[in-house]
């Protein structure tokens, strides 16, 4: 079965065809320009799990709009959270629609399907079994047999569905909705405070529930829901962003009182919230920092997420290294001593709890068996209370070792003081980006010290930005509504969650239960690769060694960039000044496997890309007027 995931809605059964991969990919990672480092930020912590990312998870863990509340975490909870655990397992098939019969006159019958999950037909699947008097209704341009929605390769139509779908088909299903609980951090949480310093941000949460409320009623205009519309409630969270105890007590309320289907998003530097809700048997998509693939297989189907693991980094890193660096003079450090050198290689790390440690050792212990060895490896806390000792003493450490080469997995802060303080010993090393959080933006780049960070260049799971009033979550937002949205700084950040789950229960059918869930994704197609976008897929792809598939993580692409201290443009603030990131070979981006052992050009402008005005060629998006909001 070929079922596309789609970055701007996930899951779209079609012939080898797909959505708009842009969206989850520059949503996740959020290319917005308003205000864009809080989004960014806040997209990192929650979707690429700070930490987790480049080191591995945290350690704490074992090991619209449909329906409204009154409050932001109040709603009308469903009955029979026990019953319908068990419905899950029992639903009848029998009661939903099945696909219709072929004319046993139609020319194409020979090229239908027989994989269709019940109830599900979209527009080409209908073509292909002469099926002509299907209602696709207003959202459908029938010339094309796509939605009417402004995005990159807009998604097949499905048919609108009549029947019984089933009712209670899973626990917070029932025939008319889906209980959905979104979590969202306080808003005076000090820990992101402390983070995103002086950057500017005024959404609030009451500001971010009414963008997702309306985020909701834009896709169930869209998307085939088959008879639900979900029931939202929006938690604000009890504790900070690092706090287990509040929240696995949030989980715990969660669970108890609210009887979710799934739930979205979680405290971003603990797992103890997503364990005690997949120990519950509730699903969670995103809802923590990523852990070890060990711990997705046991808790299989109930834990999903956008990033990359640790492992999956780690073997993009190794590549990266051994295909690109090693055995290779160290030409762009800023000490000219070591351009007629071969690199000496540093590690330079955030310890955030023991699965950092064993990821970095695993890095390590891949880069020497290819041949490359680690001269020196500092580990490093987040903490602004000796993040300047750490500094002057790792930047010792390096020099001493010879070190030519800094192999970087850091949070957005740190670089500043480790930068500063190099300069501070007149060391100028590579600065080799692997696998960090933010410290691949524009506008934390232009905080480092750029005497240092001229130097720098790497790999990052970050695409070529676009521009945001043409394309993306805040526009189609606007585009829908006709105003931006209320939470205009964090839309993008919010959006991932939605244009994933949309997607997918469409593809899946009336028939909703965490094994279809399941299921759908592993036979759905990977979305399309873009400049703009990465490349997503869940399930067993091939793109990743075997024991690695089945694969919980959605992101599979990296690219190669470069620091252009020389540049002008806008930041992702919308800030005008100097220094850009440029992306190499014009945003190529690769799969694991796929980086070159040639020379991929780095410094160079006129093979490099830093942001789209306009969408380039093959990523247009169509013009279409939107169906009226209840319309």
């Amino acid at each position: 079965m070929s079922i596309p995931i789609t970055s701007n809605g996930g899951l779209e059964m079609k012939q080898k065809t797909t959505m708009d991969s842009k969206v989850i990919s520059n949503e996740i990672k959020v290319r917005n320009y308003r205000k864009f480092t809080f989004t960014l930020l806040v997209s990192a912590l929650s979707v690429l799990a700070l930490l987790a990312t480049s080191c591995g998870g945290s350690d704490d863990a074992t090991s619209n709009v449909a329906e409204t509340s009154s409050s932001s975490e109040t709603s009308e909870t469903e009955e029979s959270s026990s019953s319908q655990s068990t419905n899950e397992e029992t639903a009848e098939e029998d009661t939903t629609s099945q696909a219709p019969e072929i004319d046993e006159d139609c020319s194409t019958a020979s090229e239908a399907r027989d994989d269709l999950f019940p109830g599900v037909m979209f527009f080409s699947e209908a073509q292909t079994r002469c099926i002509t008097d299907i209602d696709w209704g207003d959202r459908c341009d029938e010339e094309t047999g796509r939605l009417k929605i402004p995005v990159i390769g807009h998604p097949e139509c499905f048919a609108p569905f009549v029947g019984d779908n089933g009712g209670a088909t899973a626990q917070g299903v029932t025939e008319d909705t889906i209980n959905i609980v979104y979590w969202r951090w306080q808003e005076n949480d000090f820990i992101l405070q402390y983070i995103t310093g002086p950057i500017a941000n005024d959404d609030t949460n009451a500001d971010a529930e009414a963008s997702l409320r309306g985020l909701i009623q834009y896709y169930e205009t869209y998307y085939e829901t088959y008879g639900r519309k979900v029931n939202l409630i929006f938690y604000e969270g009890t504790g900070n962003i690092a706090d287990p105890i509040s929240a696995r007590a949030d989980a715990v309320k969660i669970a108890e009182e609210y009887d979710p289907f799934m739930v979205w998003n979680g405290p971003t530097l603990t797992n103890a919230f997503e364990d005690e809700l997949v120990s519950r048997g509730i699903a969670c998509l995103g809802c923590g920092p990523s852990q070890q693939v060990d711990y997705y297989k046991e808790n299989d189907p109930l834990s999903w997420t956008f990033s990359m693991s640790g492992e999956q980094n780690i073997l993009m890193g190794v590549e990266y290294v051994t295909k690109q660096l090693a055995g290779k003079n160290a030409e762009y450090a800023g000490d000219e001593n070591y351009h007629n050198q071969e690199r000496v290689f540093g590690r330079l790390f955030i310890e955030s709890g023991e699965a950092s440690v064993e990821n970095n050792n695993e890095f390590e212990n891949q880069l020497a068996q290819n041949g490359v060895e680690i001269a020196e490896t500092v580990a490093y806390a987040l903490d602004p209370a000796t993040l300047q000792e750490s500094a002057a003493s790792a930047i010792s450490k390096f020099k001493a070792a010879g070190v030519t080469s800094i192999l970087l997995s850091s949070d957005p802060i740190a670089p500043r003081d480790f930068t500063r303080e190099a300069t501070a010993q007149g060391y100028f090393p590579e600065w080799v980006h692997i696998g960090s959080v933010l410290a691949d933006t524009t506008v934390f780049a232009r905080t480092y010290d750029q005497d240092q960070w001229v130097n720098a260049f790497g790999i990052t799971t970050l695409s070529v930005r676009t521009n945001p009033l043409k394309s993306g979550a805040p526009y189609r937002y606007k585009w829908f509504f006709g105003e931006p949205a209320p939470a205009d700084d964090s839309i993008a950040v919010i959006d991932p969650w939605p244009a994933t789950f949309y997607p997918i229960i469409q593809g899946i059918g009336p028939d909703l239960t965490y094994d279809k869930w399941r299921e759908g994704l592993n036979i759905a197609d990977p979305t399309e690769r873009y400049t703009t976008a990465s490349s997503f897929s869940w399930g067993e792809k091939g793109r990743w060694p075997a024991e690695l598939e089945y694969d919980f993580f959605g992101n599979d692409e990296v690219t190669v960039f470069w620091w252009d201290s020389d540049a002008q443009g806008l930041d992702e603030t919308d800030a005008e000044g100097s220094g850009m990131y440029q992306y190499a070979d014009e945003g190529q981006r690769y799969l694991w496997g796929e980086i070159p052992e040639a020379e991929i050009e780095l410094f160079n402008p006129a093979t490099s890309i830093d942001l789209y005005d306009d969408l380039p060629p093959g990523q247009e998006i169509p013009n279409y007027e939107p169906i009226q909001p209840g319309g």
